[in-house]
């Protein structure tokens, strides 16, 4: 670790971004939007569908297979006030894959729209799910950080799955500045999507075609999948003037046993599509130090704490740490790791599986610019100029970069 960020002051990673530079809206083709090559200090452009000719032949490329669900629901109150649900995590049960297929009753926590004209009392709304008429109610619970658990039940045994794609509306970021459109449920989601749980897509995802993705396997590129669902954190501004005051959201995450084996087979290196999937490939590295110190961890205990890495002082390699973790799936018969990640990754911290990175553009005094920062070695500056200077849209609806430093 080279130094520790804690003292990293956010103005630092401020630049002027026009809002007639944030794309609202993706463009037709998401394969034909443009892409930013930095590599080692050198900055060109291409379009998207190029990407794979740029990435060496055998390398591995992980993807976030997160699917977002609409996770902004409404509830009108007897006086008429409008209130608005906004699910971020499971409650009760806590695993995801368990509480989409509740049938009578869970529990989120939820942020909480118009909360000053819900002070008690439960919330009802009658909703069609396929024909039939499912009558839904929500019941405040305790506060919960800055949120609120909320307890569901409903009628008619569906599952609550479908009761969310019935009445919940897809999250579109705060910035785009506009209503939830019905091509939203289709451009907000990646191809590969999958696996329910993400209030906001890993966007470095949606310039990807079934045809690219295909080209990627032509170059003999292997490709992976984890998950990492993205929080509402994820667009929390840094509001501290150092980011030691930053608090980071935690996210979930599960890893597969065969993808530990595939970057174990490729040294310890991938080239990672988008922040999510870096984070979530860093974080295994520390939760391999962690089974390493203590073989009788519960995967609970795996979680990676914000500060971590810059408290850690190792000289694990990057393959021993993975096959430490993977043994330890090996003796506790799992197949899928499921645990929790709230690392922060800003200048100072040295990658351990990360050697290429596909990512949009992000917002000034973000902590996904000091992420870019720290990949390229403090030269963001070069490419977000370039990127200005040339037309490039950006956020979450906008082109696309690929860094090797």
């Amino acid at each position: 670790m080279n130094s520790d960020p804690r003292h990293i002051r956010i103005s630092d990673y401020n630049y002027p971004l026009p809002d007639e530079r944030i794309a609202k809206f993706p463009i037709a083709q998401r394969d034909h939007s443009k892409l930013l090559v930095y590599r080692k200090g050198d900055v060109s452009q291409d379009v998207f569908y190029n990407l794979p000719e740029y990435l060496p032949k055998g390398a591995l490329m992980v993807f976030n297979n997160t699917k977002v669900i609409q996770a902004r629901m409404h509830f009108r109150k007897d006086t008429g006030a409008l209130i608005e649900v906004f699910l971020l995590e499971p409650a009760e049960p806590s695993d995801y894959e368990l509480m989409f297929q509740t049938s009578e009753r869970c529990s989120w926590y939820c942020l909480v729209g118009n909360l000053k004209k819900w002070k008690e009392g439960t919330l009802h709304r009658t909703i069609d799910v396929k024909g039939q008429q499912i009558e839904v109610s929500c019941t405040r619970g305790p506060i919960h950080g800055t949120s609120h658990r909320i307890d569901f039940e409903w009628t008619g045994g569906v599952s609550f799955a479908e009761i969310i794609d019935a009445m919940g509306e897809l999250p579109i970021p705060p910035y785009l500045n506009r209503e939830t459109q019905e091509s939203d449920k289709t451009t907000y989601q990646t191809v590969y999507s999958k696996i329910k749980g993400s209030v906001a897509a890993p966007t470095a995802g949606l310039h990807f075609t079934p045809e690219v993705l295909a080209a990627v396997d032509a170059h003999g590129i292997e490709r992976e999948e984890l998950t990492l669902h993205v929080g509402a954190g994820t667009f929390k501004p840094v509001k501290s003037e150092e980011i030691e005051g930053h608090e980071m959201h935690t996210e979930y995450i599960s890893v597969r046993r065969d993808t530990i084996r595939k970057l174990i087979a490729h040294d310890g290196c991938a080239i990672a599509v988008g922040t999510t999937s870096v984070r979530t490939l860093e974080s295994l590295y520390y939760m391999g130090l962690k089974v390493m110190q203590n073989p009788d961890a519960s995967e609970d205990e795996l979680h990676v704490n914000q500060w971590e890495p810059y408290d850690t002082k190792t000289c694990v390699s990057t393959v021993d740490s993975l096959t430490a973790l993977g043994a330890w799936m090996d003796a506790h018969s799992l197949e899928v790791l499921h645990s929790s990640t709230q690392i922060i990754i800003a200048p100072g911290y040295e990658y351990h599986i990360v050697k290429m990175l596909v990512t949009n553009f992000h917002q000034p005094q973000s902590t996904l610019l000091l992420l870019v920062s720290a990949f390229v070695k403090g030269d963001w500056h070069k490419i977000y100029d370039y990127a200005l200077a040339n037309d490039f849209r950006f956020l979450s609806y906008g082109d696309s970069s690929l860094l090797i430093p």
